[in-house]
Parts: structure tokens; C-alpha cells; sequence
């Protein structure tokens, strides 16, 4: 039961940044830029801490963590962006097909034999995407807030996949945010800054809180639940934000974002629960 309660705090705590970031942005309390700085300052402090309190170091140098926070500072960026136009929840989902396709096309490039089920769900999820971005289909979504939600997509894709075979992935996405936030001053430093209290508190929340910790339950549950099911229980996140941005921000759900949903969701959740084939058929 606990670790059932712990798994569902954290998925929330997911969709809880797209909520938060659409209020800041969107609401007018902070520019994109200047929330970016907040939430990557915060994440990195309270990383900082946890790693602290763990007893454990913090190691920066490496390729790996160059190009960890590269990615990191891809997706930052993009998302800020992206939610100055998009829907919470449009955007969670946005992000949530991107990523999986990405990384579902990345094994297959590098010489996995995904079977056909693999196949037709990655399909159907795709599709799902594109009545979701496609123009005057109804789905809501503005082109420029899609294609900035799908570049931060790419990027957490890469960030995903370069820390994925990490030894200690609390301690690289400490290392990574901390590594992210110079990036980002050379980056956004000189767009127009702007900042309010209101603003600045809803991205100290969203980075220190709900990115934060939130990454740092994801990493202690982890270990506890089985490759599937941490794949198929992050299929919650992009529902959880949607029904959020119906009840707090009063986003209209509309019948094209649920079928949309519906075939991404369910695309995904039946490529990820099925087997590889096998490549040795002797």
C-alpha cells in the first residue's frame, strides 16, 4: 500500500509541473526564460540537499553529464516556451508521446527487433499525436507551443536515454541540474527577464518540490517496481494533467484531445507491455 501511494504522489508531482508552469507563464506572473532559471536554481538546491543529507558527492565531470544537461536545458527551455500557448494537459501528453516514440525509435535504430505489436502501438500512438497537432483538427494545440513541446520532448528523450544505464541516477540529475543552470545564463540571460513574486514562488515550488523531490521519490520507488510497470504507470501523468486543467485552470477538454488521448495512451501502454522478438531464431 505505501509504495502504491508513494508511486501515485510522485506521477502527480509530474503532472503537477505542467499545472504550475502553465499558471506561472500563462497567468503572466514570470516570462518563460525567467521560469526556466527558477525551477532548474531550485531543482538544484534541493538535489543539492537530498545528495547532502544521502551522504553522498555530487560528480560533475564527464561527457555523460556535459550532454545530460544539454538535454536538460532542451527540455527546460521548450517547456517554459511551449505552455505559453498550449493547454496543461495537451502539453503533458504532447511531451509524453514524444518522448516514448523517441526512445521507441532510438532502440530500433540501434539494432533492437521491436515485435509487431511494438510496431502498431508506437503506430497508433503516433497518430494520436498528429490528430492532436495536425491544424484545424480540432485538437487545440497551437503549431508554435507543439512543435517547442515536442523539441522539449526530444530533449527529455536524451536525458532519459544518457542517464538511463547511470550507476547513481539521483546523483547524476543533481550533477545535471547543477550543470544546467550556467547553460541556461548563457542561454537566457538578456531576453527580457521578467520576474514577480508570484511568479518566482510558483517556480520555486515547481523546481524544488514537484522536480526536486518529485525526481527524488521517483528514484526511491524505482527500484521497487518492475520495468512494465514503471513504463505503463507514467501513462497516469498526461491524464492526471489533463483532468488538473480542467478543475483548476478551467481548460476545456474537448472530444478530439480525448480521442487523441485515447490512441496515444493506449498505443504506448500496448507497445510497452508487449515482448521484443527475438533476434536469435536458431
Amino acid at each position: 500500500m505505501r509504495l502504491i501511494f508513494l508511486t501515485a504522489l510522485t506521477m502527480v508531482a509530474f503532472a503537477s509541473n505542467s499545472i504550475l508552469t502553465r499558471l506561472a507563464v500563462d497567468g503572466g506572473h514570470i516570462d518563460p526564460s525567467g521560469f526556466a532559471l527558477i525551477r532548474v536554481l531550485s531543482g538544484a538546491v534541493v538535489l543539492g540537499m537530498v545528495m547532502s543529507l544521502r551522504g553522498g558527492g555530487v560528480r560533475l565531470a564527464g561527457r555523460d553529464r556535459l550532454w545530460g544537461a544539454v538535454s536538460l536545458s532542451v527540455y527546460m527551455i521548450g517547456f517554459s516556451l511551449a505552455y505559453l500557448t498550449l493547454d496543461a494537459g495537451l502539453g503533458a501528453l504532447i511531451l509524453f508521446g514524444v518522448v516514448q516514440i523517441a526512445m521507441f525509435a532510438y532502440s530500433a535504430l540501434r539494432g533492437a527487433t521491436p515485435s509487431r505489436r511494438k510496431f502498431a502501438g508506437a503506430g497508433i500512438a503516433f497518430i494520436g499525436l498528429l490528430l492532436a497537432l495536425l491544424p484545424g483538427s480540432g485538437g487545440g494545440a497551437d503549431l508554435g507551443g507543439a512543435m517547442l513541446m515536442v523539441f522539449a520532448g526530444l530533449g527529455w528523450a536524451g536525458y532519459t536515454l544518457i542517464g538511463r544505464g547511470a550507476s547513481d541516477p539521483l546523483g547524476a540529475t543533481a550533477a545535471n541540474f547543477i550543470l544546467c543552470l550556467p547553460i541556461l545564463l548563457v542561454l537566457l540571460v538578456g531576453t527580457g527577464l521578467t520576474y514577480s513574486i508570484t511568479g518566482t514562488a510558483i517556480g520555486i515550488l515547481c523546481g524544488g518540490l514537484t522536480s526536486g523531490l518529485g525526481y527524488a521519490l521517483w528514484y526511491s520507488v524505482l527500484p521497487k517496481l518492475e520495468a512494465a510497470t514503471a513504463a505503463i504507470v507514467q501513462l497516469s501523468v498526461p491524464i492526471i494533467a489533463i483532468l488538473a486543467g480542467a478543475a483548476f485552470l478551467g481548460e476545456p477538454i474537448g472530444l478530439v484531445v480525448l480521442i487523441s488521448a485515447i490512441l496515444v495512451l493506449g498505443g504506448i501502454g500496448w507497445a510497452i507491455s508487449a515482448q521484443s522478438a527475438p533476434t536469435d531464431r536458431k
